[in-house]
């Protein structure tokens, strides 16, 4: 970015979250203000508008509607599920959420670190829970969890979906902890590519039967970088 040096990391951040509309109408206004009176912070904002531009080439067109109801099937068997809205649905988003999840993990200029080979968004449709994950060329998954955690006396298991794949795979529950890194056995690896992660509400210490019981509470398709 242009102006990169000028910034800390929360500068850069925010002229992200500005580019992609995730600010308050409160924040929008402080930050356009800062505009006015900083040409310097007006070269980052274009910076993000056309590194984000650039990322939209790039990002693979999202999945037809019809994969969901074989990914809700896969997850949850035939049986019909509890009334609500299916937060599968929200997967038809895919390509607005690669382009903020790979956005918000460019945000912090890099170091000296392998870059990820997989990214996700994994988001609640109502925004109430937000994971972002990232793959590293070893197998380790870094989880950083932006909003929400788990409902007193419950937990947070993370399921991975591979593509035709008949039923999601655990990947563990996630800890208390907002940032986590865990390994991915390397027979797990290759199912990243075309899959899906998913975050569903079980008992403490997991599902009992392996495969999800409580409700899926957010959902993302893998991007391949």
């Amino acid at each position: 970015m242009s102006e990169q040096a000028t910034y800390d990391e929360d500068d850069i951040a925010v002229a992200g979250e500005y580019v992609l509309r995730l600010l308050s109408a409160e924040e929008v206004a402080t930050f356009e203000a800062r505009l006015a009176a900083e040409p310097a912070l007006r070269d980052l904002v274009t910076d993000w508008q056309e590194g984000l531009a650039t990322l939209a080439d790039e990002v693979a067109e999202a999945p037809p509607a019809a994969l969901w109801p074989r990914i809700e099937a896969a997850a949850f068997g035939e049986a019909p599920r509890r009334a609500g809205i299916s937060p599968w649905r929200w997967l038809a988003g895919g390509l607005v959420a690669a382009l903020i999840a790979v956005a918000l993990f460019f945000a912090i200029p890099p170091g000296p670190v392998t870059p990820p080979t997989h990214q996700a968004q994994i988001a609640a449709e109502d925004g109430s829970l937000v994971v972002q994950a990232a793959l590293s060329p070893e197998g380790e998954l870094h989880l950083i969890r932006e909003q929400g955690g788990a409902r007193p006396g419950r937990a947070l298991e993370l399921w991975l979906i591979a593509e035709g794949a008949p039923a999601p795979v655990s990947l563990g529950v996630l800890p208390e902890a907002e940032d986590v890194r865990i390994a991915v056995p390397e027979a797990l690896r290759a199912s990243f590519t075309g899959g899906t992660l998913a975050i569903s509400d079980e008992p403490p210490g997991g599902s009992p039967t392996g495969a999800p019981t409580g409700d899926v509470l957010a959902a993302a398709p893998v991007q391949t970088l």
